[in-house]
């Protein structure tokens, strides 16, 4: 494919309410943000993704708005965004925004209106439902637990939503709500932003029979997702929102497009795509049956990773871009997923897992904290959870049969809280977050995870990774870490995740060891140049053909002419 300039972007997603606290509220602000650009921009990213900043009552933590030309007043005002894409600009740094249309906050105008004026023309803007012989419109379940129906107060109908109650869904059958929130996203656009991580996309489209669906659980409900996801005729919408909004400016797009099977890829991020690029949850769900159904655990082993990522990449290879990630604000920390014995949990399994990832074609994304391997927390009770979707997926939990303490069990393994723990900037009290106790709880091992140590300690996996971020943005190999096509190798083997990048003449051959144990690789060829080693024993080049790589390594080989001195 032709090749656009956000290919190249490193980017990382900042969760606001849990960065950096500048005015010492308990909570993370935009302000924030902007001190802590020197130490994004040492780190070697180019790009940030920030969650939502727009007004809200937080029930969701921002992805509830009720004011899309709003900002939140706990995070700041238009002037501290101002501030911060004008200096993040100065340091090479774009700024991305989250984009939620297929909701708004009840705490809306449009809904708001609804609510008082019985002939609100905003009832059309929302999914409007009468009830049937006094039972609900269907028996679709939420996202977020629950039916997808909510009585409208002082009628005989019910409003949809996709996920909680307080985020009631637009309805994007009308051309007025589309043209609405068209006009919204030119406003942000032309504001000076680079682009938009789209939230739930694929949600915006309804089976419009709204038929009942055979239940899938013992609340006599079924997932909203197979009625209410990527239906039929989203193309429609899809094609106007690009067409009226992205294609008329240089931005960038990334969906978050859950429920797209691999042979619809190409309308979404093909040459004339909806997107610039989509996430594939299918290797961040791994290790349960469904990324809604916590309580369903499924073991997993390195040929099941694997296999995902590496369908993953052919599929996406075949039509345009992806964007790979590791740790967001939906997922639980990566180093406790992946790696499953706490013991393995260090230095060279958190650098390994960066690299694994990292080197894979198309754009990598980095969660906050990630880069100093933050972990998952253990909590004791449900009353220290503040995720509406953790408190769901608890309770149904033990409505399906669990005990109380297997729920909590699940909720610690999955909680999206994880990874929305505040940051680790010291290891002062509260992280350095904060001089005051943060909106949400810490994770308590901020003492030994934290900046301030890793910056001072050369092989800390902060510095490690970015020397990850180096090599594939300003190394010999940059353009073909980047842009080269990717080709699996070792898929059988039980332990290595392994791969080549080849552009033209280059070839970078990576290897990564899931395993506390050695294991032996062949190699095609005697002498390799180092790219990338966590471990620092390893001479610069590698002249030997049967390689030991040791437990959790990363290595990164450049391939070289056999007769080449360079």
């Amino acid at each position: 494919m032709k090749q656009k300039w956000w290919q190249k972007e490193v980017i990382y997603q900042i969760y606001p309410k849990s960065f950096y606290d500048s005015n010492n509220d308990g909570i993370g602000d935009i302000k924030g943000i902007t001190e802590k650009l020197d130490y994004l921009q040492s780190l070697g990213i180019t790009m940030v993704w920030i969650c939502p900043i727009y007004q809200s009552p937080m029930a969701d933590n921002g992805y509830d708005i009720s004011d899309y030309y709003q900002l939140n007043p706990e995070f700041g005002d238009m002037k501290d965004l101002d501030e911060l894409i004008e200096k993040a600009t100065e340091k090479g740094i774009k700024i991305v925004l989250d984009l939620v249309i297929n909701h708004t906050s009840d705490e809306h105008p449009w809904f708001q209106d609804v609510l008082e004026n019985p002939d609100s023309k905003y009832k059309d803007y929302y999914v409007l439902k009468s009830g049937k012989d006094g039972q609900l419109p269907n028996n679709w379940r939420s996202v977020f637990g629950g039916s997808v129906w909510e009585p409208l107060k002082n009628t005989d109908q019910y409003y949809f939503h996709s996920f909680g109650v307080k985020q009631p869904d637009l309805n994007w059958e009308n051309k007025e709500v589309r043209e609405e929130l068209y006009k919204m996203v030119n406003y942000w656009l032309d504001k000076g932003i680079a682009g938009f991580r789209v939230d739930a996309i694929t949600f915006i489209k309804k089976d419009q029979s709204y038929q009942d669906v055979l239940a899938d659980g013992v609340d006599g409900l079924a997932k909203c997702t197979k009625r209410g996801r990527n239906q039929p005729g989203i193309e429609k919408f899809l094609h106007e929102l690009q067409a009226k909004t992205f294609s008329k400016y240089n931005c960038v797009t990334i969906g978050e497009a859950p429920g797209v099977p691999y042979e619809q890829y190409g309308d979404f991020i093909g040459d004339n795509g909806y997107f610039s690029m989509i996430f594939d949850f299918r290797y961040a769900d791994l290790d349960v049956a469904s990324g809604s159904e916590w309580f369903k655990r499924v073991d997993w082993n390195v040929i099941d990773l694997k296999g995902l990522i590496f369908t993953s990449q052919k599929e996406i290879q075949k039509v345009g871009w992806g964007a790979n990630f590791l740790e967001n604000h939906d997922q639980n920390r990566s180093i406790s997923k992946y790696i499953k014995e706490e013991e393995n949990r260090n230095f060279y399994s958190a650098t390994m897992l960066g690299a694994m990832f990292f080197y894979l074609r198309g754009t990598p994304f980095i969660y906050q904290g990630q880069e100093i391997g933050m972990t998952n927390f253990k909590r004791k009770s449900i009353e220290e959870f503040d995720d509406i979707s953790s408190i769901d997926q608890y309770y149904r939990s033990m409505n399906e049969g669990f005990s109380e303490d297997e729920a909590l069990h699940f909720i610690n393994l999955r909680s999206r809280d994880n990874s929305r723990t505040p940051f680790h900037w010291s290891p002062k009290e509260y992280g350095g977050f904060s001089e005051v106790q943060p909106w949400l709880g810490m994770n308590e091992n901020y003492e030994s995870i934290n900046v301030e140590q890793q910056e001072k300690n050369p092989d800390s996996i902060l510095n490690f990774y970015k020397k990850i971020i180096q090599v594939r943005q300003s190394s010999k190999a940059s353009e073909c870490l980047t842009f080269g096509e990717i080709e699996p190798i070792l898929e059988e083997h039980p332990h290595i995740v392994a791969y080549k990048r080849k552009l033209n003449e280059k070839e970078v051959i990576c290897y990564f060891n899931f395993s506390s144990e050695n294991n032996v690789v062949k190699l095609e060829q005697k002498k390799y140049e180092v790219l990338l080693n966590n471990y620092k024993d390893e001479e610069t080049i590698i002249a030997i053909q049967d390689y030991e790589l040791k437990p959790y390594q990363a290595l990164l080989l450049l391939k070289k002419e056999e007769n080449s001195d360079e």
